[in-house]
C-alpha cells in the first residue's frame, strides 16, 4: 500500500518545539518534493513549506519562515518539519504530501497525501 504517514505531533507550550516526520510507506521518496500543509478549525489549508525532491529547492511561508525548517533524509525515506518558537496560531492539523518532481501549491496537485497529525500550542 502506498502511503504518507506523518507524526510527532502533540501539545505543547507557547515557545516550545515539535518535530513532525512524514514517512512513506510502499515507495521512495527519492524523486518526490513533499510539502508541508496545516488546517486550523474554521479555516483553509494552507502551505506551510516544501522541499524539493534533492532538497537544494526550499520554500516556507511568510509565517513560519525563521521558526520552522524542513529537512530530508532520503535513505530513511522521511521529511522533517522542525518547529521552533511555537505561538498557539500554530494550532493545527499539519498534513504532507508527495509531488513527483517540483513543489506545487495546491494540496489537491500532490500525487500522495498524508492523513495529518494534531499539533496545539497552548499554555
Amino acid at each position: 500500500q502506498l502511503q504518507l504517514v506523518e507524526s510527532g505531533g502533540g501539545s505543547v507550550q507557547p515557545g516550545g518545539s515539535l518535530r513532525l516526520s512524514c514517512t512513506a510507506s510502499g515507495f521512495t521518496l527519492d524523486y518526490y518534493a513533499i510539502g508541508w500543509f496545516r488546517q486550523a478549525p474554521g479555516k483553509e489549508r494552507e502551505g506551510v513549506a516544501c522541499i524539493s525532491s534533492t532538497g537544494r529547492s526550499i520554500d516556507y511561508a511568510d509565517s513560519v519562515r525563521g521558526r520552522f525548517t524542513i529537512s530530508r533524509d532520503n535513505p530513511k525515506n522521511t521529511v522533517y518539519l522542525q518547529m521552533d518558537s511555537l505561538k498557539p496560531e500554530d494550532t493545527a492539523v499539519y498534513y504532507c504530501a508527495a509531488e513527483w518532481g517540483g513543489c506545487v501549491r495546491d494540496w489537491y496537485e500532490f500525487d500522495f497525501r498524508g492523513q495529518g497529525t494534531q499539533v496545539t500550542v497552548s499554555s
